[in-house]
């Protein structure tokens, strides 16, 4: 397995083992830039990345003419997190705190929102670098951001979407949004036989496509048509149709939609909605979900942070039948 252990991190390491070692003591020079270039056969940027996590910390210092030495040989134990999330919903209510349970008293964590905003997700990645030990993204659909990651002076982690071209270089916790949805229609395919068609309901500039790829993958192995919409808001319930929502708006929509028209779920029309809630239970005579575990993933992600090895970890999902399917 591959150490997750970026190159500029072997600089740290040479002086914090040292240290740790008592190597190193309070005042003592550390090499030169020249000589850690030489050491690790590393590039001028890449030493100056470590000495630079070096001084953030407050475990080296330089004097002009005389080069970096040892301030102190404290050196920070336990994490402090960097934790940026893309909203603040219920469901990642439930992850937030399943993760601060896991890590109990070993971290300190701040937790930040981009809310899908491309600007402020790079602003507060950069405003974060070198101030913690740990960064666990939450990027979504957020494409070419390899370049920021690897400029964070820390272990970068990287949660609930799947970045392939990121594969190998960041451990991760993700769903597999094509793989979830087609597994999940096809364990309920009997149930889902009663219906012509099926819709995907969802906002394609923040929602994973993969939804509907896994969607698509199914109708066409199944003989189900199909179709991909942005909202239910004043639209008709066609008999026959079941509707693959993510948005509890929409789900609402639906159901006061079936006042409307003296329509059942789960009888004339079906019902999936994605990320299951304990409201979902009850709703209508129960909405059927098709969530991910998040309480896992939570506890998933803390586990990685004592791991050293890369690991992409996919998280589980559950199909669960309810009244409206």
């Amino acid at each position: 397995m591959i150490e997750n252990k970026s190159k500029y991190k072997l600089i740290v390491s040479h002086v914090t083992d040292r240290i740790q070692s008592e190597e190193y003591r309070t005042g003592d020079r550390i090499p030169s830039i020249n000589a850690f270039r030489s050491t690790y056969n590393l590039s001028r940027d890449t030493v100056f990345a470590g000495l630079r996590e070096l001084v953030s910390k407050g475990i080296i210092a330089s004097n002009h003419g005389v080069g970096y030495f040892v301030k102190s040989t404290k050196i920070q134990t336990g994490h402090h997190i960097f934790l940026l999330f893309n909203e603040l919903n219920g469901f990642k209510e439930v992850l937030f705190k399943s993760f601060m349970e896991a890590v109990g008293n070993t971290a300190t964590v701040d937790l930040y929102f981009h809310n899908y905003n491309r600007k402020v997700f790079e602003t507060l990645v950069r405003d974060a670098n070198n101030r913690y030990t740990d960064y666990i993204i939450m990027s979504g659909k957020f494409q070419g951001i390899g370049d920021l990651l690897e400029s964070l002076s820390g272990r970068v982690l990287l949660l609930d979407h799947f970045h392939p071209e990121l594969k190998g270089r960041y451990s991760a916790v993700y769903q597999d949004f094509e793989k979830n949805t087609y597994e999940a229609l096809e364990s309920g395919l009997e149930l889902i036989r009663k219906y012509k068609r099926i819709l995907m309901v969802q906002k394609e500039e923040k929602e994973p496509e993969e939804r509907y790829e896994g969607l698509k993958a199914f109708c066409e192995n199944y003989g189900f048509a199909h179709d991909y919409i942005s909202e239910t808001a004043g639209r008709e319930i066609q008999a026959g149709d079941l509707f693959i929502v993510v948005k509890d708006e929409d789900l609402a929509d639906l159901i006061k939609q079936t006042g409307v028209q003296h329509l059942k779920p789960g009888e004339d029309f079906g019902i999936i909605s994605y990320n299951d809630t304990p409201l979902k239970e009850v709703l209508a005579g129960g909405i059927t979900t098709l969530s991910t575990d998040f309480r896992l993933m939570g506890k998933t992600m803390a586990r990685l942070l004592d791991t050293k090895a890369i690991l992409t970890i996919e998280n589980p999902w559950q199909l669960n039948i309810r009244g409206s399917l």
